[in-house]
């Protein structure tokens, strides 16, 4: 009995050094989780930045006069490249989308485009890229959102800034400022 009382902290203490180790680990599987989910929609981004640019070049060859909506093109697609936060990424999508809206508005005026069968094989890229960006967007925002209630239920959150297991930021794409055709009769 007397053995039993002396081991009985050693074992309280395993217990909880267990469990502890455990909540640590959970909080590393999340965080690593939400990384690799952001690594999906930045693939996805520079897949859509890259067929951008084709786009840009098919519809160029159609509409030339058309030049500073494709400097535009060129710039949006550009800074998908160089962000570093969630948060840009969102700015710079809602920028890329808009600019996009405006080149297929810009297509709309071309009926031997709209027929071409490289713009309709680009469109349709576009259109299943967007629908694997809207996954992996969701399934990204899933996992931040397990990741921070982790981060902020208790026990974890007594140590888990410590340790590193900050915050993360959902990602979300502001809506975008389309700007209405401009009609030019000249």
């Amino acid at each position: 009995m007397l053995i039993l009382l002396l081991i009985l902290p050693f074992i309280a203490l395993a217990v909880i050094a267990l469990y502890f180790v455990s909540l640590y680990n959970g909080l590393v599987s999340l965080k690593n989780s939400a990384q690799a989910a952001w690594h999906q929609i930045d693939v996805q981004l520079t897949r859509r930045a890259d067929l951008i640019g084709n786009l840009v070049e098919t519809v160029k060859g159609y509409a030339a006069h058309e030049r500073r909506v494709f400097e535009e093109a060129t710039a949006a697609r550009a800074s998908i490249g160089s962000v570093k936060t969630v948060g840009e990424a969102g700015r710079a999508l809602s920028d890329l989308d808009s600019v996009l809206t405006r080149l297929l508005a810009v297509a709309e005026n071309y009926p031997n485009l709209k027929a071409d069968t490289n713009f309709l094989t680009l469109q349709k890229q576009l259109q299943e890229i967007e629908n694997s960006l809207a996954q992996a967007r969701q399934y990204y925002n899933e996992v931040v959102r397990r990741y921070n209630i982790a981060c902020e239920s208790f026990p974890a959150n007594l140590f888990a800034a410590t340790f590193g297991f900050l915050q993360r930021d959902y990602f979300e794409v502001a809506p975008a400022k389309v700007e209405p055709p401009k009609a030019s009769f000249a």
